[in-house]
Formats: C-alpha cells, sequence, structure tokens
C-alpha cells in the first residue's frame, strides 16, 4: 500500500503527463495553439476550456477523465483501507496540515478545503476524526503550542 505522499506525487506526475495546455492571454493561447498544431483562430471546435486557465484537445479528454476517475477511486480507495486512523488517514492529515502551515495558523479550513473534505463529513467518521486529531496533537506538541 502506497504511502499518502507516494500516492499523491504519483498522481502529480501523472497529472503533469496530461497533454493540457494553459494560457493567460492572447500570445500564450496563440503559442499552445502553435505547439499542438491548431489555428487559434479556425479549430475552436478541436479544444476544450478546463478550469484554472487550462485547455485540453477533444481527443484527448477521454483519457483527461479517465485519469481523474481513476485518481480519485484510488485516493478514495486508500482512506477506506485505513480502518482505524493510524495509517493513510493519519499521513494525509499530517502532510496537508503542515503544508498548509497548521502549526502556525492552528486552522483547519485549507487543509479541509484541500482535500476535499466539509466538517460535516469530518464529523460523520470517527476514523478520520481519530486521523485528524493525531494529525494535529503531533504538531501541535512539535510546535510547543
Amino acid at each position: 500500500m502506497e504511502s499518502y505522499r507516494e500516492l499523491r506525487d504519483r498522481q502529480q506526475k501523472e497529472f503533469n503527463e496530461l497533454p493540457l495546455g494553459f494560457a493567460f492571454s492572447d500570445k500564450q493561447f496563440d503559442e499552445m495553439m502553435g505547439k499542438w498544431g491548431l489555428d487559434p483562430e479556425k479549430d475552436l471546435d478541436k479544444i476544450y476550456r478546463i478550469p484554472g486557465g487550462g485547455f485540453i484537445q477533444k481527443k484527448d479528454h477521454k483519457h483527461f477523465h479517465e485519469v481523474l476517475d481513476r485518481h480519485n477511486a484510488e485516493m478514495e480507495a486508500a482512506k477506506a483501507a485505513d480502518e482505524d486512523g493510524t495509517g493513510f488517514l493519519y499521513q494525509m492529515f499530517k502532510y496537508e496540515l503542515d503544508n498548509h502551515e497548521y502549526g502556525y495558523t492552528g486552522e483547519l479550513e485549507d487543509t479541509l478545503d484541500c482535500l476535499g473534505l466539509t466538517w460535516e463529513e469530518l464529523k460523520a467518521s470517527p476514523v478520520m476524526l481519530k486521523a485528524l486529531d493525531k494529525a494535529s496533537t503531533e504538531i501541535r506538541e512539535r510546535e510547543g503550542c
């Protein structure tokens, strides 16, 4: 079983390898289209816009969704496999709490947002609450809070 960090890093690498383009100006859009061998005025019907200023060619759209769906399924399976909150879920919360400077801010919201979790979902899962409590306690103790 992969650790949270291993899963996250592998999925990020796979996502980075997707044939996506990003453009935040007309010049960048023209360059992106040229890189794809497309005309920026005539070939608009061959691309889709995705969030964050991104674009993908229609021919790659199915693969894009297959990768995202697989990533979501892998993450959910890894979370579900942690039956007591001391494995994957603990690693997940510890990594993301550190990444979002919980030891400095004491705020959980950014971490929950990053993980796509709501307070309601968290409260409904004793295992997740246990993992969050263990990770946040460890960080507070490390930081002397």
